[in-house]
């Protein structure tokens, strides 16, 4: 399966294929005729993958360097960047060569933003190895590293030149990795596609996921297509893509990203703030609960254990309501979501 991003100033491939890792050397040589490739991933999928890419890509005459950071969100810190520069510096990369950023959601944003900024600017290529980062994150051209006071604050938008998605790497998942990449495949149901949902919703086990998974990715895939298409700067439309990330990121800040990943943060968020806008008549009743069946379907949890007054100044610091205002998705009803202007007054009953 193939989409194509097109936008006004750079096109690239998204390509879905069963067994892509296996042969990813002869995709890139189709893409990529220079000499160097620096590769950034990290420890968990370096043990599955990192010797066996590297030796394909060198059987192909390409000079190849693989930096491995730690697994988890601390790794996307600001202060990663310098060394991963130093590395780069070291390999003596050039604006010619090429980045390719081998993981998930964090190795994606940080390397994205590494290739962003190194030398203003190299190319990179996108290999997502996580459910989260193959369906949401790699898409779409934005790239960040979070600061102490708060995540993505600094970041960018930076398009790959190409991503590259082989749902079979999935396989090496374990359960809680997928299980939170789940929550960004119902999101996409959520805001803009019923008939998504409800399929979703009739897949009651990892298998049958599996058994679907070309389809659930390529669906996510191009919804977000369509909306960057339209939204690359994430002026309007884009920010519908964000329903259930205000309360999540708040979440992930409260805990210091220790507590809840970024999916089960999202979860939460998606149930807390349909409940919250049910409750003021803006949601279709019965909304919040199918979005908390849907959860619990797919063993996220949908509540969380402390006061919602509390996360309050965490949603105050999220990039997207730096201003007066906060940005809120909210739904009209399952597959239906609008962009809604409020305060932070809102969560308070």
């Amino acid at each position: 399966m193939e989409l194509k991003i097109d936008l006004i100033k750079r096109s690239y491939p998204i390509i879905i294929e069963k067994g892509l890792i296996n042969n990813i050397q002869y995709k890139i040589k189709e893409l990529y005729k220079g000499k160097k490739i620096f590769i950034l991933t990290d420890d968990n999928v370096n043990n599955y993958y990192g010797n066996k890419i590297v030796d394909s890509l060198k059987a192909e005459g390409y000079d190849v360097k693989l930096m491995a950071l730690e697994a988890g969100e601390h790794s996307k810190s600001f202060s990663t960047l310098p060394k991963i520069y130093n590395e780069m510096l070291d390999f003596k990369l050039t604006r010619s060569d090429i980045v390719i950023t081998l993981g998930g959601g964090v190795i994606g944003d940080i390397g994205g933003f590494a290739a962003s900024t190194y030398l203003r600017g190299i190319k990179f290529i996108q290999v997502p190895t996580s459910l989260l980062a193959q369906v949401d994150s790699s898409v779409g051209g934005k790239v960040a590293v979070d600061l102490p006071r708060g995540k993505n604050l600094v970041g960018s938008f930076y398009h790959p030149i190409a991503v590259f998605i082989d749902p079979e790497v999935l396989n090496t998942l374990s359960d809680e990795f997928f299980t939170d990449g789940m929550a960004e495949v119902i999101k996409y149901g959520c805001i803009k596609d019923k008939k998504f949902f409800d399929f979703l919703n009739s897949l009651d086990s990892k298998e049958k996921l599996m058994d679907n998974i070309e389809e659930i990715i390529y669906t996510c895939c191009n919804i977000k297509k369509l909306t960057v298409e339209r939204d690359e700067k994430d002026k309007g439309e884009r920010m519908l893509l964000n329903f259930g990330h205000t309360l999540g990121h708040a979440i992930e800040q409260y805990y210091n990203y220790s507590k809840y990943t970024h999916g089960v943060a999202v979860a939460i968020g998606m149930y807390e703030i349909t409940k919250i806008s049910e409750e003021k008549g803006f949601t279709k009743k019965g909304s919040a609960e199918k979005i908390k069946e849907i959860l619990k379907k797919n063993n996220l949890p949908y509540e969380m254990d402390i006061n919602m007054g509390e996360v309050i100044h965490s949603v105050e610091l999220d990039k997207k309501n730096l201003g007066n205002d906060l940005n809120l998705i909210l739904l009209k009803e399952i597959g239906n979501a609008e962009i809604v202007k409020s305060n932070k007054g809102y969560f308070e009953n």
